[in-house]
């Protein structure tokens, strides 16, 4: 009966024993083992027993910890090969400079850069179709004069750029042109827009908002009239000053 019961609770107690994490607490508890079963059997078991589970369990731990350390060290060689990489990338010019190490969104941080004369000039289109375009051209609009209204509201915007657009830099401007041009043969207001500044950072984004603003408000004030006109065609048309130097769509 003795016998039975060891051998039913054997595995269980084995089982105990690799799950221990201290190897003085498993030293503890084979002794114990020994101590009851030289009570039980009158002499005390062979040490194949003690060494057969201390062996497996040590076997088993050093599995444990050799995969375990095996992927922190696999993981933290990718981590690193990871930001060698976009380091590298960014270094080269041929990465984001708006996005991190991890991917996520950054203000790229322009204090390194020289100051110098930034411009750039953009551009777009609002196509009214007949009937609105002759009631612009005769200022006959419910809502005011279209034309002056849009062009004071580029320019606000060109000012506002930072606000609109979350990483841009709130640069101070220099100068900000916009001009509203009613294109005939079209049906449509040709909107262009400049921004000048002198700083370690370009004018693109407020030239193009600038535009874009205008445009919007080209709409707003002719809504009431057609909702078929189309803003269309915002883009850069060209820029200078900085690293890249001078830049045009037309060359």
């Amino acid at each position: 009966m003795y016998l039975r019961g060891l051998a039913q609770s054997f595995p269980q107690s084995r089982r105990m024993f690799c799950s221990s994490r201290n190897n003085n607490d498993l030293t503890g508890a084979i002794a114990e083992l020994n101590k009851e079963m030289e009570s039980i059997f009158g002499e005390p078991p062979s040490s194949g027993l003690a060494g057969s589970v201390s062996n497996d369990c040590v076997a088993q731990e050093s599995h444990f910890d050799s995969q375990g350390l095996a992927k922190s060290l696999s993981d933290e060689s990718v981590s690193r090969d990871s930001e060698c990489m976009s380091h590298k990338t960014n270094q080269n010019g041929t990465g984001l400079s708006h996005i991190g190490h991890s991917g996520e969104a950054q203000m790229v941080d322009v204090s390194p850069k020289e100051s110098s004369k930034r411009t750039a000039i953009a551009s777009c289109r609002v196509i009214l179709g007949k009937k609105v375009f002759e009631m612009v051209a005769a200022n006959q609009m419910g809502k005011g004069d279209v034309l002056t209204v849009a062009k004071i509201a580029g320019i606000s915007g060109a000012k506002h750029t930072s606000s609109l657009i979350p990483l841009c830099h709130n640069i101070t401007l220099s100068h900000v042109r916009v001009d509203l041009r009613l294109n005939p043969k079209n049906l449509s207001v040709d909107i262009e827009g400049e921004a000048v500044s002198t700083g370690k950072t370009g004018v693109e984004m407020e030239a193009m908002t600038a535009v874009t603003v205008a445009g919007l408000t080209v709409y707003d004030m002719c809504k009431a009239a057609s909702k078929h006109i189309q803003i269309t065609d915002v883009q850069l048309e060209s820029k200078t000053g900085g690293k890249s130097g001078e830049w045009s769509r037309h060359k």
